[in-house]
């Protein structure tokens, strides 16, 4: 005959690590986050003093600087960046526990913010922003210019959504497919390559525009004609696709943006096939923060909702696994 002996073992913690409450996790983590105490006080709303004696109870409880000065910034220690990671986990677990398992949108008060760029900007936000202010009225939506900085902006909950093509990795960003697309060029009609067949010689050969906000972002065919072997030195680069209609007539400039952009630019600009297939995907991005959240669940809903109707490329429910993973590819 066996016996099964249980015992039940209690965690004892020092004075210190016991007098850590979630508001000194906050405050470690924004001092990660913004690499200042001063620009952590501005973020939390807290005087520096604050900050400062939240930083010197967790050094004492933990045995450790955490931070330290590299010129004008500070920089995590290897555990302060070890600590930081589990404390955003440890928050984003406690905001979730904390929200609402039901929701009717008609009475629901908070907000939603929703980081992108202009090719979501023109296809999915302004029925998104319709469809949320007559079913949610009570809501604020805000609208957030991503540029190349989405996973930052989940990273410091600066945002709770964001759109676009390029993956957001790590365990806590979940992912969800909205719609896909593929490169065209455009250029003015009187520009040669809008006779004929536009090969790749052709192509390389002209004279090219780029969007690179700020000079920060490459477009995924730069990959795709590097492959090739063939590196393209764009003659303008520009911050934004939103130029580019008035930029290009009359210029020698070509343009290579997705396809569901240039044809809204067809009706002034000659419009042609990229001489290359290239992919694009467009996700919706979540962290764990929001991922329960009664109006953040029906926020993406409507989003890959919104964009099904309108561009036919995106899951229609949130029911498949998939959809839920952590942002793993």
């Amino acid at each position: 005959m066996s016996s099964k002996i249980c015992m039940e073992v209690t965690v004892m913690l020092s004075d210190e690590l016991a007098s850590v409450d979630l508001a000194t996790l906050q405050t470690l983590v924004a001092v990660q986050d913004r690499a200042s105490f001063s620009d952590a006080s501005q973020l939390l709303g807290v005087n520096q003093s604050t900050i400062s004696y939240a930083i010197k109870r967790l050094r004492k409880a933990f045995n450790d600087p955490l931070f330290v000065r590299q010129g004008n910034s500070i920089v995590a220690t290897d555990k302060g960046e070890q600590l930081a990671q589990q404390a955003r986990g440890i928050l984003e677990q406690m905001a979730a526990l904390s929200s609402p398992s039901g929701f009717d949108p008609a009475t629901a008060e908070g907000s939603v913010t929703v980081s992108c760029n202009h090719h979501e900007r023109m296809f999915v936000i302004p029925d998104f922003v319709r469809r949320a202010q007559k079913e949610a009225p009570k809501t604020t939506i805000h609208i957030f210019e991503s540029a190349v900085d989405g996973k930052q902006q989940l990273k410091q909950n600066t945002c709770d959504i964001v759109l676009g093509p390029v993956a957001i990795l790590g365990d806590i960003y979940y992912r969800r497919k909205l719609f896909t697309d593929h490169y065209a060029c455009v250029m003015d009609p009187a520009h040669p390559l809008a006779r004929g067949t536009l090969t790749l010689d052709r192509y390389c050969a002209s004279r090219h525009v780029a969007v690179t906000h700020n000079g920060r972002w490459e477009a995924l065919y730069f990959a795709a004609l590097r492959a090739k072997g063939i590196e393209m030195q764009p003659e303008v680069t520009v911050s934004s696709h939103d130029i580019l209609e008035r930029l290009i007539p009359g210029s020698e400039l070509v343009a290579t943006i997705p396809y569901r952009l240039a044809r809204r630019l067809s009706d002034r600009l000659a419009l042609r096939p990229f001489p290359m297939d290239v992919f694009i995907q467009v996700d919706i991005y979540w962290t764990e923060r929001t991922h329960h959240s009664g109006l953040h669940r029906w926020a993406r809903q409507i989003l890959a909702e919104v964009a099904e109707k309108n561009l036919g490329g995106g899951h229609a429910h949130e029911a498949g696994r998939d959809d839920h993973l952590p942002g793993r590819q």
